[in-house]
């Protein structure tokens, strides 16, 4: 996967599949509000342990540097989101304290002592369910509502230290959340949007606590953090999550529903073959 001249330092193919990632990832965050975290931690877990680190700590590494992306990647899908007001700002303000108390916990606690392979099931599982949540389509009771301040809070402390562990901007479990309370499907995927930065923040501030003693594991890593796939996939992603979040504002919301749930599906076998094989 890699070019054995240049497997010690970042060569012509790494970054080329690095900015593939980004642009795709741009993409998929502007449009289902993902973050991108789900598309990129299978692809980066390969492309790491392809450099020599063991399957384990690749695994950690993928998900580090997938959640640090999404720093870049969230700001700029929330811009587009935002000008089509499709952001519930009440609801972001609701969920955010969570999300950073349960990001913190997870970077910082149980994400380092987690087994790779552990970490690597848990993202498969919570991804699949919630794409066979999406497949179902079924609909809310009409009355049920977002829940009070207390809901918001432990919803998004759950959302915020899942999505902490898996690398994950939290869309896979704040959409269908949502969904489940009745809020329209694009006002989801923008307030999703603006929810990946709280997530990303803080899960970030996390992991770099957790594996601030770590020995470079690669040229260019800090601790779980691999900084040239980083910095390369952020400066891809950018650029295409606008164009992402207009294309989700001009499709049928069945077919963007379809689309989220698919993808959810294919990145979770992915991971789990992963594991087994």
């Amino acid at each position: 996967m890699i070019d054995a001249p240049l497997v010690s330092g970042i060569g012509p193919l790494l970054i080329v599949e690095l900015l593939t990632l980004g642009l795709g990832a741009g993409f998929l965050a502007g449009l289902l509000g993902i973050g991108g975290g789900m598309l990129l931690v299978p692809f980066l877990t390969l492309i790491i342990a392809a450099r020599g680190v063991p399957p384990a700590l690749a695994v950690k590494m993928a998900i580090a540097t997938s959640m640090a992306t999404i720093l870049f990647t969230s700001l700029s899908s929330l811009r587009a989101h935002h000008r089509h007001g499709a952001v519930r700002w009440p609801l972001v303000r609701g969920l955010a304290p969570g999300i950073v108390l349960g990001g913190l916990m997870s970077g910082a606690g149980v994400f380092a002592l987690l087994k790779g392979q552990g970490l690597a099931v848990v993202f498969a599982v919570f991804v699949g369910f919630s794409a066979l949540q999406m497949l179902r389509d079924r609909k809310p009771a009409p009355h049920r509502q977002m829940p009070g301040w207390a809901g918001q809070m432990g919803a998004g402390g759950t959302i915020g230290l899942v999505s902490g562990l898996v690398g994950a901007g939290g869309a896979f479990m704040s959409v269908p959340f949502m969904l489940w309370c009745n809020v329209p499907l694009r006002h989801a995927v923008g307030t999703s949007a603006a929810l990946g930065f709280p997530i990303a923040l803080s899960a970030t501030a996390g992991y770099v606590i957790g594996g601030w003693s770590l020995p470079p594991a690669l040229p260019g890593a800090v601790g779980y953090l691999y900084l040239p796939a980083l910095f390369t996939i952020a400066a891809a992603s950018v650029l295409m999550a606008p164009l992402g979040a207009r294309t989700a504002h001009r499709i049928d919301v069945q077919s963007l529903r379809r689309l989220f749930a698919l993808l959810l599906m294919a990145l979770a076998a992915t991971m789990l073959w992963r594991v087994f094989a």
